[in-house]
Order: structure tokens, then C-alpha cells, then sequence
């Protein structure tokens, strides 16, 4: 399993305009065969920044994702309000456990 991590920002006045986007992205890249879970997160105290959290079973459904349509529309996007700041960490898992 890869797992993703990370943040990135938008100046806060873009955040509503950009809203829709997140949602087109979100839905696409939950559908796609592979993915775990995938989801963004505004943080409640520093305005502006998104979380980033994602699972895929493996490798190739990462590439796939990172090659779809779908993320190429995002990237653009995401650019035209203004991202920037962006960290975002893959992890391999070999394993899980609950809390």
C-alpha cells in the first residue's frame, strides 16, 4: 500500500472559488480502481492551507492516478488560484493496525 501525506495553500480569498475543483478531484480519484481512500482537509486554524491524505493498494494505482485526466485538469486548476507551499510524502506500508 502507498499512503500520501502532505499540505499545500491557496491564498484564503481563493478558497471558495477553488472549492468546486476539490470536489471534481475528490470524486474522480475515489472512483478510480485502486484507490483506498482519498481525501483533502481544510485546517481549522491556519487559514488557507489544505491537508492531503490518500491510500492506494499499490504503486501502479498511484501511477495511474497521477497520470489520469483528472489530475492534469486539478493541476491546472489549482495553479490558475493561486497553490503554492506544496509538501506531499508517499509512504510504503507493509502493514496496519488499529488505534
Amino acid at each position: 500500500m502507498i499512503v500520501i501525506a502532505g499540505h499545500y495553500r491557496f491564498p484564503p480569498e481563493q478558497l471558495a472559488a477553488i472549492q468546486p475543483a476539490m470536489a471534481r478531484m475528490i470524486e474522480a480519484s475515489r472512483a478510480e480502481p485502486g484507490c483506498v481512500h482519498y481525501a483533502f482537509a481544510h485546517d481549522v486554524i491556519e487559514p488557507g492551507m489544505i491537508r492531503v491524505s490518500e491510500a492506494g493498494v499499490d504503486q501502479a494505482a498511484f501511477d495511474a492516478h497521477a497520470a489520469s485526466a483528472h489530475m492534469a485538469q486539478w493541476r491546472a486548476d489549482s495553479a490558475a488560484h493561486g497553490i503554492h507551499d506544496r509538501t506531499i510524502t508517499a509512504y510504503d506500508v507493509t502493514g496496519s493496525r488499529s488505534l
